[in-house]
């Protein structure tokens, strides 16, 4: 069995229960986008002067090592997880120019909001979070809610 199979039968075995499984739904990629925004958040002197851009951010240096422990377990994991990455670094480069608030305010609130939600879904289902076990289960939890979009539309991960 591929190690990408066994990390996420493992980390499926604590997420039966359909509501928890719904709160992942939300609260996963919730997570996974404050982190992205909080990245961003960090100034990034170093980095504009390599490379002005406004992609050239701690995020997206965060992001490329994440994608290569992603492409260790399933290139084709990676590549769906590299598509919601662009899509979290869009996302947070409109919000930081968003006057209400700034985004390492916003991703707090919704890092904070979503581990409520996670933990209560926990609760609801019983067991503890996986990452309790392994640390690396926090990396596990996006792909395993793609490996279902890509189970539901065929794509073999």
């Amino acid at each position: 069995m591929r190690k990408i199979d066994q990390l996420l039968a493992e980390y499926g075995e604590s997420h039966q229960n359909p509501t928890n499984k719904l709160i992942h739904w939300i609260c996963v990629p919730a997570i996974f986008f404050s982190l992205v925004g909080l990245f961003w958040s960090v100034p990034n002197g170093f980095l504009l002067g390599i490379y002005a851009h406004p992609f050239a951010t701690w995020a997206t240096v965060a992001l490329i090592f994440l994608l290569i422990y992603y492409i260790t377990l399933s290139v084709s994991l990676m590549i769906g997880m590299a598509g919601f990455s662009i899509i979290c670094l869009y996302l947070a480069n409109l919000l930081s120019q968003w006057e209400v608030a700034p985004l390492w305010v916003l991703s707090i609130i919704i890092f904070v909001v979503a581990w409520i939600g996670q933990f209560y879904g926990h609760n609801i289902e019983g067991k503890k979070p996986s990452f309790l076990k392994d640390v690396q289960f926090l990396l596990i939890g996006p792909a395993w809610l793609m490996h279902f979009i890509y189970k539901k539309i065929g794509i073999p991960y």
